[in-house]
């Protein structure tokens, strides 16, 4: 089981960059950052963008990989965004795992004054958006005309370190999505769906497990060649509400066939609210055991 963690870019890099550096020195094998304008009611407070921190984060860490969690085309565009990746993975020395997503209603999808779409028509841009980008990424000069995006010799050179292209962990639900995951994606998340529980919350991710291999299954995909991770904090509980409760879920997950798990790092307030305590005390004592 490999663990990553999430450390939301809502701090200055002064402060920021002691956690990017702990999180590599720990041994956490993934740590990600939110890709979004702003994000819920830490809309009105500090927030700074994902691909600079990520590219911050890769001058003060040796080999832990980092990621978007998750990009989507709310305000990206594959062409333009192609270049962020290329640098970034360049500066990384090919450590970038491109978290995707179709992304949701809220500020990303409204600062724009663009009109809010509804979900079929966001996962039609999704599936547009993935496939230009893979092109781009893969192919340098690339010319594309579709519903939602056009681009016209757009350059990728040099390429990215990672051959013939970063991964992609692709954000799926629903079946559509997941048929993206399968066509695309070199790993696979999910954030289980929502529950008054934590134990209805994991028979959600449970049956979506379960719909992902039936995915695979009709794509004729091996399913050991994608990766498969869940956003433990999507749970109705705090996945750092204790050591011996993230143990648990750590063990629940891997039950289920997930191959990576990522948690958050604790906040003084609001989201994601805890201990940094219990943090330390995972990470020094039980991450080396959980990721055995």
């Amino acid at each position: 089981m490999r663990i990553g963690i999430v450390i939301l870019p809502d701090q200055r890099w002064a402060e920021s960059k002691g956690r990017w550096r702990q999180a590599d020195e720990w041994g956490f094998d993934h740590a990600w950052t939110y890709d979004h304008l702003g994000w819920r009611d830490l809309v009105d407070g500090p927030w700074f963008d994902s691909m600079g921190t990520l590219t911050a984060a890769a001058t003060v860490t040796e080999r832990i990989r980092l990621g978007t969690l998750v990009a989507s085309p709310n305000f990206r565009h594959p062409a333009a965004f192609t270049r962020q990746i290329t640098t970034l993975d360049d500066v990384s020395d090919g450590r970038l795992l491109l978290g995707l997503g179709a992304g949701g209603i809220g500020f990303d999808s409204a600062v724009l004054g663009g009109e809010t779409l509804p979900p079929r028509q966001r996962v039609d841009r999704f599936a547009e958006f993935t496939e230009l980008l893979d092109l781009i990424l893969r192919e340098d000069g690339t010319t594309w005309r579709g519903e939602w995006f056009a681009a016209v010799d757009a350059r990728n050179n040099p390429g990215c370190v990672q051959r013939p292209r970063v991964p992609f962990v692709v954000a799926a639900n629903g079946p559509r999505s997941m048929r993206l995951a399968a066509r695309f994606g070199q790993g696979w998340v999910t954030t289980g769906t929502d529950a008054e529980d934590v134990q209805g919350w994991w028979d959600t991710v449970s049956a979506l497990s379960a719909r992902m291999d039936r995915t695979l299954a009709e794509a004729g995909r091996d399913p050991a060649t994608l990766d498969r991770y869940l956003s433990l904090d999507a749970a109705p509980l705090f996945s750092l509400s204790s050591a011996q409760f993230f143990a648990d879920q750590v063990g629940r997950a891997a039950d289920l066939g997930f191959t990576d798990v990522v948690t958050h790092w604790p906040r003084a307030s609001s989201w994601y609210a805890g201990d940094e305590a219990v943090l330390e005390d995972v990470a020094t004592r039980l991450l080396p055991e959980l990721r055995g």
